[in-house]
């Protein structure tokens, strides 16, 4: 339970509410508890970035080797240069990676270890959730299943 859900008073609780008010407190008590609009935005643009898997892969790259050069992401994630740099382009305004310039050369990393662990759990959860597989195969909706 998040810091801000503790500090409010969950209605449930509370003596002498009949069913309705509580239903309606109950609704309240969960509007409370929702991050602010803006951050909501900011979440979900985070999600979107990790939603492509070309900036999956970078990422993973990333999580595993620290800093990288974008000549050397393009290679591992299998995407031109160019995608590569567009793509950390978006990381970098959502301070997803931050950069170390060598000379001429730009090296990316995770921008913080909130990014790190995110990562991480995503990678750790789609390992372990069958219904993840189970999107990825196409369903085929004329095929008589055997009975």
């Amino acid at each position: 339970m998040s810091r801000r859900l503790r500090s409010i008073t969950d209605p449930d609780a509370l003596p002498g509410y009949r069913d309705n008010d509580r239903a309606s407190a109950r609704i309240e008590f969960l509007r409370e508890a929702l991050p602010p609009g803006e951050d909501v935005e900011r979440v979900a643009a985070v999600f979107r970035l990790m939603g492509d898997p070309g900036r999956v892969r970078i990422l993973a790259t990333l999580l595993e080797a620290g800093e990288v050069c974008v000549h050397d992401l393009a290679s591992v994630a299998g995407l031109s240069e160019s995608s590569v740099s567009q793509a950390l382009r978006l990381m970098r305004a959502h301070r997803v990676v931050e950069t170390r310039r060598a000379g001429r050369v730009v090296f990316y990393r995770l921008g913080d270890n909130h990014v790190r662990m995110l990562l991480d759990l995503a990678i750790t959860h789609a390992g372990h959730s069958p219904a993840v597989t189970a999107v990825s195969s196409p369903i085929d909706p004329t095929r008589q299943e055997p009975t």
